[in-house]
């Protein structure tokens, strides 16, 4: 038996009786946070959070605000809503009926109310509208409307009929009989039988007509509406047309002439299509039946008899959600609850294709973006670079629209395992989904599967019925739970993506896999559920598909992605600014689009955008666009040709010109690009690495410390600069011979979040192998030597010194090899002469000694003083291992190691002779200016 369902949220209550009048406006503020202390860690937990307070405006009605802060932006709309709720005295209440028979019942007293109730045509809901223009009829139409406008009036009619049977929720011609039936069982309605019409059994007072023309005060001039035709037929294209609505006539009425109806009770009506707050719908005639009184057996409910009216109109019904017969007009006209008068606004064929392009799994992505013909989804994710919605929020559209139930993500902890260095990485889940604490790598929130604080996420796509069609298990992990939800959505978004671009092949020869790349597919579930898509994208025009055309069924790896064909620029303007987009970085253009006819030497403007702004190397954009846009330098200009896109693109990126466009030969067509460079923003070094390295140099780097603290079965490593403990974080979770690891930082804040992350790993040392007995974090400077480091077994220094003037370098290295006197020293620093491959610029010649800020090529990182040559950091490494009796070999990550070098140069330095120390500590008197910030076992950590 079906559950009541409960009352609906004060925002809904608003929503339903002011819609667009009520206008939330959300502020986000700080607040100070005493979180108390960590147990087992002294960590300073005082601080601000993030809170929001909203103030809602209903015009003309009433301003409310909330007195507090609530943390999610949502709990505060909802606080302001039930304030206003609370001032003006209205109280939702849970009141749709749980079974089939109350709603039944229910029914029978709405449509009751609305035509035996005196006080109706006073109120304000939308079919008194329909009611004043009938009361202003003469002879037998007089009070009567189609019973299909009770339908396209009242939400509430339409969830009865929902509950009273499901079927009622795809199928308007069901909805139509089930408000017939009950009709003939209200008190105080009349209905015909034989048209569709109902009107009230008795006259209204002369009072109530005069409310109703007081509130509902009709059209003064004829209006002349613009629509779309949608034909039933596939071979015939959508075409603009025109309705003409007459002063006090009904407007259904103009609709039934051009579908050539009876009469506007033979229209029904589709539920709202595209946004909400429009009353763009479909409306069709109403398949005949032999009788009216057979729509109380719902017949007509059910499979056609080959009639031209029973047929389906499978676009309309695709885009729709519901059964639509026949040929339909898409219109958006009709009377709401907060307006007085009939609203209208013109539909076009770009609205249609928009609709249409809005179903698409990257549809609400081009148009979100305002870039149909450009944008493409991207393959990959990143936190700093998406604008719009999420991809989380796109698949959940894309299954709303497909009338499919919300995805499902199970984001779940995972610890990873590796017995032996180099092995596969088995992560194991240990939990219910927690916010990630440990540290963070990189802008996208990728980092190393050794990292026992990630997360992954598995999601399962269900169709309306909760039946299994798709499931995507992933093995990547990710330190956030977000960016793990973020990205699995988007590898299903475009797993969807190419699954519709093969529909344009015939039905028979489209494949779909049972599983591939973690993806299980039900294939006998998906293909029932998504027979319609192959109905609509899967026919041809003449041979040719009328959507999108097949470019790869697979996603390419955009760090490896080629263009397809140089861009061929002309007409380049400006000066070479030698700013070039590269690899990763933000680009910020001015576009627009032609579709240039070749033989009338015409062009259509489809698409403007003056501010579009996307990663290179993403796949965000048209292959052609990045080729033309990677030629220019900031603020040149060019442009160039391609080819022309699928009809419904340019079609929904057009506006003014899609009627004329529909009629365009496209084979004498092509898109002409103006383009125009406006900003490069240079990308970071780690996403820079992250998107041409595979495993992220990060990863790399570690993985060659470990391997030689293995071969020297160290116990002991300190490391200079460990900021927020990114290294000593990851060598926790390898297994490793070390006893003790110390981290030395000038940054207290850093240190900071390095402590909370360690602490929180080896608090878990029961569950894990790999811990260490010791560890410590001390706040200093690395070119002062303290005691308690002398004689380590292996000191690391992974991408600091370039944070550090030359000299301060080399202050460091002086130090650390003659008074730290560690075993083994690695230091690690980028190769300026790899950065050209990363930036996509000139390389310097061999003899230019790069300076600071100077070269053709930048720095990677805004914060780096230098960036060293490897003859260079050779020079460097070499003379320091010659004054302090240690041996040097180099090495690094990152490419082959041939010209030019490594991306990230390594110097390992090795102490020659133990006897031949040059500073030895005294005993009595040793020095210590480091200040120990945080030690495990012990808790002591000083708060600042």
């Amino acid at each position: 038996m079906p559950t009541a369902t409960p009352a609906p949220t004060p925002k809904a209550v608003i929503h339903q009786r002011y819609g667009a009048k009520a206008v939330y406006r959300v502020e986000e503020v700080r607040e100070a946070v005493d979180g108390g202390g960590c147990p087992g860690l002294a960590l300073p937990q005082q601080g601000t959070r993030c809170v929001y307070r909203c103030e809602l405006d209903i015009a003309g009605v009433l301003r409310v605000a909330t007195p507090g802060n609530f943390v999610r932006k949502k709990d505060a709309e909802q606080a302001a809503a039930q304030i206003a709720l609370d001032k003006l005295g209205i109280q939702p209440t849970a009141n749709t009926p749980a079974t089939p028979e109350e709603a039944w019942e229910e029914l029978i007293g709405r449509i009751s109310y609305f035509f035996a109730d005196e006080n109706f045509p006073a109120s304000s809901h939308p079919l008194v509208g329909h009611l004043s223009v009938s009361l202003r009829r003469t002879g037998d139409l007089l009070g009567r409307i189609p019973i299909s406008a009770i339908v396209a009036c009242d939400v509430k009619v339409h969830t009865l009929c929902k509950i009273i049977d499901p079927k009622a929720e795809f199928d308007p011609l069901l909805v139509l009989s089930m408000i017939y039936n009950a009709a003939k069982q209200s008190p105080g309605v009349s209905v015909s039988d034989s048209d569709f019409w109902i009107q009230s059994q008795r006259p209204y007072s002369p009072e109530a007509v005069d409310l109703a023309f007081q509130r509902w005060s009709g059209i003064s001039d004829p209006i002349s509406v613009e629509a779309v035709f949608v034909p039933c037929v596939m071979e015939d294209e959508p075409k603009t047309v025109r309705l003409n609505i007459s002063q006090n006539e009904h407007y259904m009425g103009d609709i039934a002439s051009m579908l050539s109806a009876t009469d506007s009770s033979h229209v029904l009506v589709s539920r709202t299509v595209g946004k909400t707050s429009s009353e763009i719908r479909f409306y069709f005639p109403a398949p005949n039946v032999q009788l009216v009184s057979d729509l109380s057996n719902n017949v007509a409910s059910h499979r056609g008899d080959g009639n031209m009216n029973r047929v389906i109109n499978k676009r309309a019904s695709y885009i729709s959600g519901q059964t639509i017969y026949g040929d339909a007009i898409l219109v958006n006209v009709g009377y709401t609850r907060r307006d007085t008068e009939l609203q209208t606004e013109r539909v076009t064929l770009c609205t249609y294709y928009r609709i249409l392009l809005g179903k698409l799994p990257d549809g609400i992505y081009k148009i979100s973006k305002e870039s149909i013909l450009v944008a493409e989804l991207p393959c990959v994710y990143s936190r700093t670079s998406w604008k719009g919605p999420s991809p989380r929020d796109l698949l959940c559209s894309f299954c709303r629209l497909q009338r499919l139930s919300e995805p499902h993500f199970a984001a779940n902890r995972v610890r990873a395992s590796c017995n032996t260095l180099g092995s596969a990485v088995c992560s194991e889940k240990i939990g219910s989904p927690k916010p990630a604490t440990g540290s963070q790598y990189g802008n996208d929130g990728r980092i190393d599967k050794e990292n026992p604080d990630v997360f992954e996420c598995d999601v399962k796509i269900y169709s309306k019925k909760r039946e299994l069609l798709l499931e995507y298990s992933t093995d990547d992990d990710w330190s956030k739970e977000s960016d793990a939800i973020q990205n699995s959505a988007l590898k299903v978004l475009v797993w969807f993506n190419h699954y519709f671009k093969q529909l344009n092949t015939l039905l028979e020869k489209i494949y779909l896999p049972k599983s591939t790349d973690g993806f299980t597919i039900y294939p006998n579930t998906f293909s029932q559920e998504f027979a319609m898509c192959l109905s609509v994208y899967g026919k041809t025009n003449g041979g040719n598909s009328i959507t999108c055309s097949t470019v790869g069924l697979f996603p390419m790896d955009p760090s490896h992605q080629q263009l397809e064909n140089s861009a061929f620029l002309t007409d380049v303007d400006g000066q070479d600014s030698g700013v070039f987009p590269s690899h990763g970085s933000l680009t910020c253009i001015d576009y627009i689009v032609y579709l240039f006819m070749k033989d009338k030497r015409k062009r259509y403007i489809l698409e403007v955008n003056n501010e579009f702004e996307f990663e290179i190397g993403a796949g965000a954009v048209r292959n052609q666009l990045e080729s033309c846009v990677t030629q220019l330098s900031v603020n040149q200009s060019a442009r160039f040709v391609d080819e022309l896109s699928d009809r419904d693109l340019f079609l929904a990126a057009a506006s003014e010109l899609s009627p004329d466009l529909s009629k365009i030969s496209r084979d004498s067509c092509v898109l002409e690009f103006s383009v125009k460079v406006l900003q490069v923003t240079e990308p970071l070094e780690d996403r820079m690495e992250k998107a041409l390295f595979n495993p992220p140099l990060s990863k790399q780097r570690v993985e060659f410390a470990v391997r030689h603290i293995n071969q020297l079965h160290a116990t002991t490593l300190v490391d200079f600069g460990c900021g927020s403990g990114s290294l000593l974080d990851s060598l926790l979770e390898h297994p490793t011979t070390l006893d003790k690891i110390v981290g030395v930082d000038i940054s207290r804040k850093g240190l900071t979040r390095a402590a909370k992350s360690l602490h929180q790993k080896l608090s878990k040392k029961s569950l894990m192998q790999t811990a260490v007995p010791t560890a410590v974090l001390y706040h200093g400077s690395i070119t002062d030597f303290d005691s308690r480091l002398y004689g380590f077994d292996i000191g690391t220094c992974l991408e600091v010194i370039e944070h550090v003037e030359e000299d301060q370098a080399s202050l460091f290295g002086h130090v650390v090899l003659s008074s730290f006197c560690p075993a083994v020293l690695i230091v690690s620093t980028p190769n300026y002469e790899y950065n050209p491959i990363l930036q996509r610029s000139a390389m310097p010649t061999k003899d230019e000694e790069p300076e600071e800020n100077a070269g053709p090529c930048k720095f990677r990182n805004h914060d780096h003083k230098f960036e060293w040559t490897r003859s260079q950091f050779q020079r460097w490494a070499t003379g320091l291992a010659a004054n302090h009796n240690y041996s040097v070999e180099f090495s690094g990550v990152g490419g082959s190691g041939e010209e030019p070098g490594y991306a990230s140069q390594i110097a390992v330095f090795r102490r020659m002779a133990r006897d031949q120390v040059e500073t030895v500590p005294d005993e009595d008197d040793p020095p210590r200016p480091y200040e120990t910030l945080w030690e495990w076992p012990t808790t002591s950590i000083p708060s600042h």
